[in-house]
């Protein structure tokens, strides 16, 4: 079946300044606790750093080529805090901001719009030792360096997105330590989610008073989290991981408030004494976008209490939860099938989650800023990469936007994740998310048959399944 997109929807691809840019010492950029965590030895899988990655610093300008060629109307790149600003306060480095500079200059040449994601997990170390996003001055350092590259790149980029996933840098990077900087301190965990919220509603702020032309976003990982029974019990379960995954964040951003059973589930790590007067007021900064990330989904169950926890919530292992204050929760193995990285594929969790957006918050415009799928991709005797899983989980996940758009929901756009094969985190250059395969050794592009798919869709809006579905 084919359906067809309406003109006006934008088609992009998404990419991480960690991820891909390399030159991790060059040009002034200062450590980011990233490069920190990476340098631990048995922090990353073959003990990979993003030191050289896929060499975007030096090869942009073929990159903008690639993005060019796909017939992209946007791209969604991610500025590094310690390329422009060093230690995360003072003085911002000319080299790193002219870096960008010529990326949005070169965007713009070639008719993509820039889509420039302020903060996507690389903080300065410099903050880190200071102490992280636990603390309070993070989100005050967080309103100067908005304010700096917002002046330094001005109206030349359409859309700033303030935060990615600041579900993972609070729960992940504090909780269970499975991220940068590696830290498992509950209390810590949830004083970062206020203080990233805070950050958001701080730079959002400069953004509306620097750049009122621009349109505003921030980006959520929201889970899409299913009970394993009907009962009582399973039920709260579910209450309770939404509560932290979803709506510690949609709260704040979205009504102005952190939801009361959140506080009241969390009491015994912290009374949130770190909620001052006025910040709820600050973090509701009003949006004109809410970006939407989204992979899988997660089962959940109450725990009996007696039986072996299962902790199967995609998220990495570690002795540590990032689901702080809910010890008394099971997350347990999905059906498959399973990318590369154990997600399970369901892409009517997409369309689910987009409903209820537009169920619980009608008029919001969305855009799914990430979607894709990491497979063990193999490079044929005649140079091709035949990615067919990844076609089918494209077309699937696309057409569950469809789907929610039938439905009500005003999606305006959907980024692809990744436009090139990168450094996956603590998983290091083992899995690959691109539509175009880099190989690591000689930095060599290649586009997979999924990049030439996506490149037929943004042509003409029209989804077609690909040949054998």
């Amino acid at each position: 079946m084919t359906r067809v997109f309406p003109e006006g929807f934008v088609w992009g691809s998404a990419t991480a300044s960690y991820q891909i840019e390399g030159a991790a010492t060059e040009d002034g950029r200062g450590p980011s606790i990233w490069d920190t965590y990476s340098h631990t030895p048995g922090r990353t899988l073959n003990g990979d750093t993003g030191d050289v990655a896929a060499d975007h610093y030096h090869r942009w300008a073929e990159d903008l080529g690639h993005i060019a060629e796909l017939g992209l109307s946007a791209y969604r790149f991610s500025i590094s805090w310690p390329r422009v600003q060093p230690g995360g306060s003072g003085a911002f480095n000319r080299a790193g901001l002219d870096f960008y500079s010529r990326l949005v200059d070169g965007l713009l040449e070639r008719g993509v719009r820039p889509v420039a994601t302020m903060y996507h997990w690389d903080l300065p170390q410099e903050l880190e030792d200071a102490g992280g996003w636990p603390a309070r001055d993070t989100a005050l350092r967080f309103q100067e360096y908005a304010a700096g590259i917002v002046a330094a790149l001005g109206d030349r980029v359409h859309t700033w997105t303030t935060f990615n996933e600041p579900w993972c840098s609070a729960y992940l990077g504090y909780g269970s330590g499975v991220h940068a900087p590696g830290r498992t301190e509950p209390a810590g965990a949830l004083a970062a989610v206020h203080h990233l919220n805070l950050a958001h509603g701080l730079a959002g702020r400069v953004v509306r008073e620097l750049a009122p032309a621009a349109e505003l976003s921030v980006t959520l990982n929201l889970h899409v989290v299913r009970p394993a029974s009907g009962s009582a019990a399973d039920a709260d379960a579910v209450r309770r991981i939404d509560a932290l995954a979803n709506r510690a964040f949609l709260g704040p951003l979205l009504d102005g408030a952190y939801p009361a059973d959140l506080l009241a589930d969390t009491a015994k790590v912290t009374d949130w004494s770190f909620v001052r007067d006025g910040d709820e007021r600050t973090i509701a900064v009003p949006l004109d976008v809410l970006g939407v990330n989204y992979y899988s989904t997660t089962l959940v169950r109450a725990w009996d209490g007696v039986s072996a926890r299962s902790d199967n919530d995609g998220h990495g292992s570690s002795a540590h939860t990032p689901w702080v204050g809910a010890d008394d929760v099971d997350f347990l193995p999905q059906p498959g099938p399973y990318t590369a990285m154990g997600w399970n594929i369901e892409p009517a969790g997409l369309t689910e989650l987009l409903l209820r957006l537009h169920r619980e918050h009608p008029g919001l415009p969305l855009m799914i800023t990430e979607n894709g799928a990491a497979f063990d991709d193999v490079v044929t005797p005649d140079g091709r990469v035949h990615d067919d899983r990844r076609l089918d989980y494209l077309y699937r996940h696309i057409d569950a936007v469809g789907t929610a758009m039938d439905a009500g929901a005003d999606v305006r756009g959907y980024f692809v994740w990744s436009l090139l094969d990168n450094f996956e985190w603590a998983w290091g250059y083992d899995r690959r998310f691109g539509i175009i395969r880099v190989d690591y050794d000689t930095q060599e592009r290649i586009w997979k048959d999924s990049a030439h798919w996506y490149r037929a869709l943004t042509a003409t809006g029209r989804l077609e399944p690909p040949a054998g579905d």
